[in-house]
């Protein structure tokens, strides 16, 4: 992601709106319709705001203790029509918790709290986490 690790700062995601049209341009370029997002942590930043601006375009989406859920309100959630994975470790003290109590608001979603796993569940986990994902990929159309 722009601007982490050892990437440079990129000028055209420093909005909300350059960052749905950055993902809107991935998208795009890889070809992808209907794709199911998977959002752990960071990513919340740019994948929350596609899919409020845009999750009529997503077959799914799997936000994994993603940041900024409190930057939305649950009127803003309920307008969601994508079917939604809520998934997070019960380690996951912080995170997890918050975007749970904020991504409730999104209609038809579904939760799974894995045990023994923290903020990272899908790396403490795998075979838990591949496992609820392929349930979930498999429950849609």
């Amino acid at each position: 992601m722009s601007g982490y690790g050892d990437s440079p700062p990129a000028e055209t995601v420093a909005t909300v709106q350059g960052r749905v049209a950055f993902l809107d341009h991935v998208l795009q370029e890889l070809g992808m319709r209907r794709p199911v997002l998977v959002s752990p942590s960071m990513s919340g930043r740019f994948t929350l705001p596609f899919l409020l601006a845009r999750g009529d375009r997503l077959a799914g989406f799997v936000p994994i203790a993603p940041v900024s859920t409190k930057d939305y309100t649950a009127e803003q959630y309920q307008r969601v029509q994508t079917p939604t994975l809520i998934l997070y470790g019960d380690r996951d003290a912080s995170l997890g918790p918050q975007a749970l109590q904020n991504l409730r608001h999104l209609p038809g979603h579904h939760v799974v709290v894995m045990p023994d796993a923290g903020h990272a569940c899908y790396l403490d986990k795998p075979e838990d986490f591949h496992r609820a994902l392929l349930g979930f990929l498999r429950q849609l159309k």
